[in-house]
């Protein structure tokens, strides 16, 4: 903050109140007056005749504050010169004009400021003030001044009862004018209970180092440079300057000391009867000083210090560089509170993606449970379908077995023909029956080898279905994964969830393959002993052929053996004797042995009969 701003916030004041109106213009006579004291304040020429030539153009009614600004600029501002004039009695000017009209006070109260302590809070206030118009300061700005004065009245700064007054969202939005801030000191609120002087010293200590730039003041012993005695001063630290003078009321001074950046500060073991002693060492002298403790000597060379870096730092003012650091972190704490509600929004937003995608996920979890629904009913529907095939399977295994009973019955039958020679037609009528059975078992078996075709199909249809239900549900499990990549943590129940019933229906599947595979045993099974029982067939017709040669040519028989010569036996590749053949392979094998061991017997006979009997022989 420039010399200029410093002087156009206290013009503003000035000019405002010379708006009696509230309009935000002023008549000339008025700015005539206001732009000769401030020439006089300035120490610099006034020029009456400027002001109207400035303005000839406009008529005699009054001029706005953009108006006036810049005449003032051109005028005076440019013109001024920095240390030619005392910068206080300019604001004592501007609030000698601005008190009038809006500092109105109980002066009977006992809180009320003095004139001087409200001067210099208003000055205080300019200072602190951000750089725009009209002239306010924010809460923060506001909080640092009171904990400054009251750490100069040696007390504890209790927010507490100005709490209230720092939530009000206007206050937080805008900040306060000065007129409320004065309100707020004359109300008792911080100064309840202490004496004025006290506040006095305290306001004055608090203006003295803000709005002069004082670092540090206080007593110090100081050595001569010619008679080399200890003097004790009164030292006034600035940032270009130490001066000394004879008293607290700086008005003798008695030298001037100018720092630089050639300037340093040592401390001084102790000596001639003097303690806590230091040295501030120029190009051209060494002044030797003494503290009163090793407190005040560490505070000295500190502040001290301090004033040599601003100068080398190029900066004139130790409280407007820390403002200007409070502001940037005002900045940056808004910056990051913008952020940071940035941040919640971006929260907020994904919290209603996450609950959109809740939803989903309930939606899914519905057509889940459907989907579940409908394989539990194909399930059971296909039980149903296995357990039907089971029983009919038990009626067929105890039809083979009452179908071997009664072959075992018809061996039996046929041992004792093969016993009686003479009953051989009989026998041959018997085998003949037993050709038809051994047929109707074929066709039978071929027939129930179709149902079983017929059953796997439906098994293959079935795990057909059930690879297409695998497949939707493994693109659903996919789609959900990647919808819910971002929300995996939360959401990894429901996808083991998923994965369970992924591999319950990959286990159905294993059990429709291993039914299936069980099955294609089945018909395996039917298919060999349909092949076996062909195999008897063929064997049955061989025997039969051997029993027909003894009767011969000679015999009246043709017809019955040219019946048995056209009758065809079935193929093994007739369907519907394969699972008879299956179910009759192995009684068939052992009849087969039977008959075999029998015939050879009734060979044997037929020859010993032929020799005895004279008759014919047999090959």
């Amino acid at each position: 903050m420039d010399l200029r701003s410093e002087l156009l916030k206290s013009i503003w004041y000035g000019f405002t109140a010379l708006d009696l109106e509230k309009s935000g213009k002023v008549s000339k006579s008025q700015l005539k007056v206001l732009s000769h004291n401030l020439c006089t304040v300035l120490c610099i020429p006034h020029d009456p005749v400027a002001l109207e030539d400035h303005f000839r153009d406009d008529d005699d009614g009054p001029v706005s504050s953009q108006g006036y600004m810049p005449y003032l600029n051109k005028y005076i501002l440019d013109k001024v010169i920095e240390g030619s004039f005392t910068k206080e009695n300019v604001d004592e000017l501007c609030w000698t004009l601005t008190a009038k009209k809006n500092y109105q006070t109980d002066k009977t109260s006992s809180t009320v400021l003095p004139e001087r302590d409200a001067f210099r809070l208003w000055c205080l206030f300019n200072f602190l003030s951000e750089d725009k118009y009209p002239l306010v300061m924010v809460p923060d700005e506001v909080e640092y001044l009171l904990k400054k004065i009251c750490m100069s009245m040696s007390i504890e700064f209790n927010c507490v009862e100005l709490e209230d007054f720092f939530s009000q969202d206007s206050v937080q939005q805008t900040g306060i004018t000065v007129w409320v801030f004065l309100e707020m000191m004359n109300s008792g609120k911080l100064t309840r209970g202490i004496d004025k002087s006290i506040t006095s010293m305290a306001v004055e200590e608090v203006y003295r180092e803000i709005v002069g730039d004082v670092l540090k003041e206080g007593y110090l012993w100081k050595k001569g440079q010619l008679r080399r005695n200890w003097k004790e001063r009164w030292f006034t630290l600035r940032p270009s300057s130490l001066s000394y003078y004879t008293g607290e009321d700086r008005k003798d001074c008695q030298g001037n000391i100018v720092l630089d950046g050639n300037c340093c500060v040592e401390v001084l073991p102790d000596r001639d009867g003097k303690r806590c002693m230091f040295c501030l060492k120029t190009l051209s002298k060494t002044y030797e000083m003494s503290a009163s403790d090793t407190k005040q000597r560490q505070e000295w060379t500190t502040a001290i210090q301090t004033a040599i870096r601003l100068h080398v730092e190029g900066k004139t003012s130790l409280h407007k560089d820390l403002k200007l650091k409070r502001r940037e972190q005002r900045e940056q704490r808004d910056k990051r509170c913008h952020a940071k509600e940035e941040e919640l929004q971006r929260l907020r937003a994904l919290q209603e993606e996450r609950e959109r995608g809740l939803v989903e996920l309930d939606l899914l979890k519905e057509a889940q449970k459907q989907a579940q629904a409908l394989l539990e009913q194909d399930e059971q529907r296909r039980r149903q379908q296995h357990e039907q095939m089971q029983r009919a399977l038990e009626v067929q295994l105890k039809e083979a077995e009452e179908a071997r009973v009664s072959m075992q019955a018809e061996m039996v039958l046929k041992e004792e023909e093969a016993e009686r020679q003479r009953k051989r037609i009989q026998e041959l009528e018997e085998m003949q029956k037993r050709l038809e059975e051994a047929l109707q078992l074929e066709i039978k078996a071929r027939r129930d080898e179709e149902v079983f075709r017929y059953a796997q199909a439906g098994l293959l249809g079935e795990e057909e279905e059930k690879m297409k239900a695998l497949m939707c549900l493994q693109e659903e499990q996919e789609e959900y994964i990647l919808k819910t990549q971002r929300e995996k943590q939360e959401l990894r129940q429901e996808m083991e969830v998923k994965s369970r019933s992924l591999d319950e229906a990959q286990r159905q599947l294993e059990e429709v393959r291993a039914n299936r595979h069980k099955v294609d045993q089945d018909v395996v099974a039917a298919q060999k002993k349909l092949r076996q029982a062909s195999t008897n067939v063929k064997h049955w017709n061989v025997q039969m052929n051997r029993l027909m040669r003894p009767i011969g040519p000679g015999e009246k028989r043709p017809s019955l053996g040219s019946s048995f010569a056209s009758f065809q036996i079935p193929t093994q590749r007739d369907p519907g004797l394969r699972i008879r053949r299956k179910s009759a392979s192995e009684d068939q094998d052992e009849e087969s042995k039977e008959n075999v061991d029998n015939s050879a017997e009734c060979d044997l006979e037929k020859r010993h009969s032929h020799a005895s009997n004279g008759d014919m022989d047999i090959p």
